[in-house]
C-alpha cells in the first residue's frame, strides 16, 4: 500500500485534500503586490517525515494501492496545497510520486532537468511553490549515475567539448566537479552529492521570498541522493 494508504482512509484523506485545496484557492496574484504567504497546515518537519516514510514503504514494498483517482482528480481541480515541493533530475527512472511512496495528486509539486539545477525558471517555480502554495519544505535531489553529473565529470577531468545547449547544462555542474577533483571515494557520485548541495543553497542564497520563509520557521530546504539499485533516498542535510 502507498504510504496515505497506510495513515488515512482514502475518505477522510479526500475531505482533508479537499478542504486544502478550497482554502489555497482563495489565494491570488495580485499585480505588483506580493502576495501573502500561504499558511500551510502541514510544517517542514512533518512534510520530511512524511518523505522518508513514503521511501521507506517504496524500498520494503514497492507496490502501489488502488487509490480513487476519479475522486482524487475531481478534489483537486480547483485548487492545490502539495506539502512538498522536489526539485530532481530528468531521468526517466527517477519519478518522486513513485519513490516517496506513491503519493497522489496535488501533494508533491515537482519540478524536473537533466541535473537537478536551479535556474531562473526553476527558482521562478519554487517560489511559487513556496509562497503562493505553501509548500513547506523544498528537497532537491540527485541520484546515482546521473548522466548530467557523469558529463560535467568528463569535462572536468578531460576538458570535453559537449554540443548545442547541452554544454551550457553542463556547465552548471562542472564546478561542483571540479571542487570534487582528487577526494577519496566514487568521482561521480561525489558530485552528484556535492551538486545538490550547491543548488540547495543556490536556493536560499537566490531567493528572499525563501530566505523570509526559512526564518519564519514555515519552510526547510534539504538536499538528497536517490540510489537507483536500492530505491533508497538518502538525506544528507
Amino acid at each position: 500500500m502507498c504510504l496515505e494508504c497506510t495513515k488515512l482512509s482514502r475518505r477522510s484523506f479526500l475531505s482533508l485534500t479537499a478542504t486544502v485545496a478550497a482554502a489555497a484557492g482563495l489565494l491570488a496574484w495580485d499585480g505588483a503586490i506580493r502576495p501573502s504567504f500561504a499558511n500551510s497546515t502541514i510544517r517542514p518537519d512533518e512534510a520530511l517525515a512524511r518523505l522518508k516514510a513514503g521511501n521507506e514503504k517504496f524500498v520494503s514494498a514497492p507496490q502501489l494501492c488502488e487509490a480513487a483517482l476519479t475522486a482524487n482528480r475531481a478534489s483537486v481541480a480547483k485548487g492545490q496545497s502539495p506539502w512538498a515541493t522536489i526539485l530532481t533530475c530528468a531521468d526517466s527512472r527517477v519519478s518522486p510520486e513513485l519513490v516517496f511512496g506513491g503519493v497522489g495528486l496535488g501533494e508533491l509539486f515537482v519540478a524536473r532537468n537533466a541535473g537537478n539545477i536551479v535556474d531562473s525558471d526553476v527558482l521562478g517555480t519554487i517560489e511559487y511553490g513556496a509562497e503562493h502554495l505553501g509548500s513547506p519544505l523544498i528537497v532537491v535531489m540527485g541520484h546515482s549515475r546521473c548522466g548530467a553529473v557523469q558529463a560535467a565529470c568528463e569535462v572536468a577531468e578531460k576538458h570535453t567539448v559537449l554540443p548545442g545547449s547541452i554544454k551550457a547544462m553542463v556547465d552548471a555542474i562542472v564546478p561542483a566537479a571540479q571542487s570534487q577533483k582528487g577526494k577519496p571515494g566514487d568521482f561521480v557520485n561525489n558530485v552528484v552529492c556535492e551538486n545538490a548541495r550547491r543548488n540547495a543553497l543556490k536556493i536560499s542564497a537566490e531567493s528572499e521570498i525563501v530566505t523570509e520563509l526559512v526564518h519564519a520557521g514555515k519552510l526547510k530546504v534539504v538536499y538528497a541522493r536517490y540510489d537507483l539499485d536500492t530505491g533508497a533516498v538518502d538525506f544528507l542535510g
